[in-house]
């Protein structure tokens, strides 16, 4: 392959470029038919979307590692400022200020924050000494890192993306070596903050969402109905679906958002659990090769990095499943790839570059 294909290109994980591919061109199916059997309004903004990121991501495979290392906290500290702006500045959408539009461009700082602060929690646990993770001192810094841009994220509010934030950090925090009883008493901190949290900080919507997720049938035509018309899609599709373009949840408009955060139920009714077993089993392997791009680097901050990547793409695909099938609260988390949007397209093709640039770098210094 070397002797007609560019080394650079040729050295590129194509396997893993192939899956993720298959995941876009998948998730391009279901728009076309969730949009009717058309090419507008969601396919052609898509597709090309996903070819520039993923073109992006290849570009981004050639930054050197030593690059994300120096860079970690600048990045952190410049979305840590765009969010701030997004309060002051942002565009409000849906009920929520997230954007912020610079011309044609609009973007959603929030979204960029879960790669920062992976980088920057690997970038400060790679400095410390391995001797002094086990002390308060490994503990708190990363805590304000991680605690900052969660509650503006949360603020805004954006109650899925700020718990992404928190817990990409801690994946990294629990890597490192923190030890284990400071995590036990987080999670008991938490317990104990959730009723107070319930009450005086979560939006009256959160509220809701969270009482719907634990009494579904209590408001079937109201907060309920999105979980109560994704559960039914989803079952109704059974082992093999009912065909490509024969869904009636969706195409009756019985499914809301059956293109964006819903976009799995309207994929499960067409194509069955066939459909969701390829989208499940493909997200695994591409997130298993992240995981063993850490594994096989020698630097500590790229270790890190790499397994906070990953984690952030299981995040991102565990809790949307959760979500449309009832196992979660709503908390407005798309299905990367596949869900219409280039927010979270971004974020994970991103991730997949800066990935490729660590395996990459990796395999160097194994040569030398």
């Amino acid at each position: 392959m070397s002797g007609f294909v560019p080394a650079p290109l040729a050295a590129l994980p194509w396997r893993v470029l192939l899956l993720v591919a298959g995941i876009g061109g998948f998730g391009l199916v279901v728009l076309y038919s969730a949009a009717g059997g058309s090419m507008t309004p969601w396919v052609v903004p898509q597709g090309l979307r996903f070819v520039v990121f993923l073109a992006g991501a290849v570009v981004l495979s050639r930054v050197p590692l030593d690059w994300w290392k120096r860079s970690a906290f600048w990045i952190y500290a410049i979305m840590l400022v765009l969010l701030v702006l997004v309060e002051l500045l942002g565009a409000v959408r849906g009920g929520s200020q997230r954007w912020l539009g610079f011309g044609p461009i609009r973007i959603q700082p929030s979204e960029l924050m879960k790669l920062a602060i992976v980088l920057a929690c690997a970038r400060f646990y790679a400095l410390l000494p391995a001797t002094e993770t086990r002390r308060f001192a490994a503990l708190w810094p990363a805590a304000v890192l991680i605690g900052l841009p969660a509650m503006i994220v949360m603020a805004q509010p954006d109650l899925g993306t700020g718990l992404m934030i928190c817990a990409g950090g801690a994946t990294v925090m629990f890597l490192a070596g923190i030890p284990l009883r400071l995590f036990v008493g987080g999670a008991l901190a938490v317990a104990v903050a959730i009723p107070v949290a319930f009450e005086y900080v979560l939006h009256d919507y959160q509220r809701h969402r969270v009482l719907i997720f634990l009494d579904p049938e209590s408001d079937p035509l109201g907060t309920g109905y999105h979980i109560s018309q994704s559960k039914i899609a989803i079952g109704s599709g059974g082992i093999f679906g009912k065909g490509f373009l024969n869904g009636t949840q969706s195409h009756l408009d019985y499914l809301p958002e059956g293109h964006t955060d819903f976009v799995f139920a309207t994929m499960a009714e067409e194509w069955g659990l066939a459909g969701g077993a390829f989208l499940i089993i493909a997200f695994l392997l591409v997130i298993r090769w992240g995981i063993n791009v850490g594994v096989r680097a020698e630097d500590r901050f790229a270790k890190l990095a790499a397994a906070g990547l990953a984690t952030t793409m299981f995040f991102y695909m565990a809790i949307n499943l959760m979500m449309v099938m009832g196992l979660a609260p709503v908390v407005g988390i798309p299905l990367p790839l596949v869900s219409f949007g280039g927010s979270a397209q971004m974020t994970v093709l991103i991730s997949l570059g800066i990935l490729m640039g660590i395996d990459r770098s990796s395999k160097l210094r194994q040569r030398w």
